[in-house]
């Protein structure tokens, strides 16, 4: 109910509860009572100055029925009724004032001014605003004409006169009705985008309720932070990662009192070294390894943080995941302390028959007899090579020894050596250096490395092509670049392929022999050398390695 809209919103102070949450018979007995409280000040006045009115039957009949109105409002079931019934009590306040302006008229002159209040219950309501309208000029018309056409003793002036009262609350009505309008609008606009902000607090709340449930699910820990660094989000896992890394004797540990340890899992990181800290301050980073707790509890954790910022391109904080590859990093050791054990156990026997065959071909062995030696000396070599390149992989950095070399005539060497492969295989190879290239470098690592990268050319080359090793220097470094046109490689392998072990997917579905290794050894060669390679490819065009290290 709105009535009257136009006061209602100005009394609801006095309200203990906004108007509009007030059942509907006290929503009509409030806006009938400022009339009647009017009523009883009116005829206080009248008692105290004017008794005799108080005999007057109309006015009495005035007084009776506000009562009885009064009584009304709280007596009539509205909620039961159609809507607008309330509207039947305005009308008969208009018949009640006209009563008494007609029984009061001895004494306070301007009771008909009390039709106001029905005016406004009439135009504020917001409802039949026509008729309305109509009803605030006619109706404190008719309080004056009616008793003056039932007297009889009149003129047209007398009817003239009378014509401002009702111009007079026409005005008002037309003032009440125009600012009605206006808040029934704003109050529909602050009604449609209440609805809306519950629309969107509900979505909200979904939404916040499936992400919960999401990250709560996944087996990773993750932990988002503001610009300040305080906690904003954790899920389960993170929550179990945070226990694990606390004292068992600090409830509540700071970051620097978490058990964050480096990969010797011995040592405490420093505090602006630390995941979180790193993230807070801003850093992006993947793959950074941590170990959380102590003793048999200790976990290897690796974890990833992205920076999160507002429109402005302003730092508002950052998502930090963990994962936990425990058992990833003890396979891992697994493995090398296998490849480790087993190169070892394999060397000896190499080395011993290699001797021996060294010993029987010295002897001058017959044609056939020498055939089958060189048979077994040179997969012997190839043996021990491949146990070599085991070893060094396990040991991770290698040891060079540089001194003055012509890498020019190291690589002419590697491509000479390489041209018989080459050759059975279709492939056209050429080197392209100066003419002597001198760098410091150790001259059999550096021919390893290139031995490695022509042969990769070669083999990856299945159907021919052409291979070119280029070699040139490029501001106090020597680069080679050792290009083919053969089966190249996705982006994907590309990033993966100086890895232990790995071979592509494509070339793992072929024929093409290999292990894996030799890039690896090769990448830790340059290094060991201060130097970097890298590798340029596309799917089905081909490869380009470089490698550089200082002249």
């Amino acid at each position: 109910m709105t009535i009257p809209t136009a006061w209602s919103s100005g009394r609801l102070r006095f309200f203990k509860r906004p108007f509009h949450e007030y059942r509907l018979t006290d929503r009509v007995a409030m806006s009938q009572m400022p009339l009647f409280v009017t009523t009883i000040l009116t005829a206080a006045l009248m008692w105290a100055f004017f008794p005799d009115t108080m005999n007057n039957p109309l006015f009495v009949a005035f007084l009776v029925s506000q009562l009885a109105i009064m009584v009304l409002c709280y007596a009539i079931p509205w909620d039961r009724l159609p809507y607008t019934s309330f509207l039947a009590i305005p009308l008969l306040d208009f018949v009640s004032i006209a009563a008494g302006r007609e029984g009061g008229q001895d004494g306070l002159t301007g009771i008909s001014l009390l039709a106001v209040f029905p005016v406004i219950w009439f135009c504020a309501s917001g409802y039949h605003a026509r008729a309305a309208l109509w009803l605030s000029f006619l109706g404190p018309l008719a309080i004056i004409w009616v008793p003056l056409v039932l007297n009889g003793d009149h003129n047209p002036q007398d009817f003239a006169r009378s014509l401002l009262l009702p111009v007079m609350m026409l005005g008002i009505g037309v003032s009440v009705s125009v600012l009605t309008l206006s808040m029934m609008r704003q109050q529909k606009q602050l009604e449609e985008k209440d609805e809306l902000l519950r629309a969107n607090l509900r979505t909200s709340k979904r939404q916040e309720s499936l992400l919960n449930t999401i990250l709560d699910t996944v087996h990773l820990g993750v932990l988002a932070v503001d610009a300040d660094g305080h906690d904003v989000l954790m899920n389960r896992k993170q929550r179990a990662n945070h226990e694990l890394a606390r004292p068992k004797d600090i409830a509540d540990p700071n970051e620097s009192q978490l058990l964050v340890f480096g990969q010797d899992r011995k040592t405490l990181i420093p505090v602006q070294e630390r995941p979180v800290r790193r993230a807070v301050l801003g850093e992006t980073f993947t793959d950074y390894l941590v170990w959380l707790g102590e003793g048999k509890d200790q976990r290897a954790l690796v974890t990833t943080a992205r920076a999160m910022k507002d429109s402005d391109g302003n730092f508002t904080g950052s998502v930090i995941v963990f994962s936990d590859v425990t058992d990833l990093v003890n396979a891992l050791a697994a493995k090398d302390d296998f490849v480790s054990n087993v190169s070892h156990e394999f060397r000896t026997p190499l080395t011993s028959i290699l001797g021996y065959v060294e010993i029987l071909l010295a002897d001058q062995p017959d044609e056939s007899q020498r055939d089958m030696l060189e048979i077994i000396r040179r997969n012997s070599e190839r043996l021990l090579t491949l146990v070599s390149d085991l070893l060094s992989s396990r040991n991770g950095q290698l040891i060079v020894t540089p001194h003055a070399v012509d890498v020019a005539e190291l690589v002419r060497s590697s491509v000479s050596s390489a041209m018989p492969r080459a050759a059975a295989a279709g492939v056209e190879l050429r080197a392209e250096t100066p003419e002597r290239l001198e760098a410091h470098v150790d001259s059999a690592r550096i021919s390893q490395v290139l031995d490695n990268l022509v042969s990769n050319a070669i083999k990856y080359s299945p159907d021919g092509g052409e291979v070119v090793v280029s070699l040139a220097q490029e501001d106090g470094h020597l680069a080679c670049h050792v290009s083919d046109t053969g089966m190249g490689m996705s982006p994907e392998d590309a990033s993966e392929v100086f890895a232990k072990f790995f071979r592509t997917s494509s070339v793992r579905r072929t024929a093409i022999p290999g292990v894996g290794l030799g890039l690896p050894i090769s990448k830790a060669i340059v290094e060991a050398h201060g130097g970097t390679i890298g590798v340029d490819s596309s799917l089905g065009k081909g490869t380009t390695f470089t490698f550089r290290v200082p002249v």
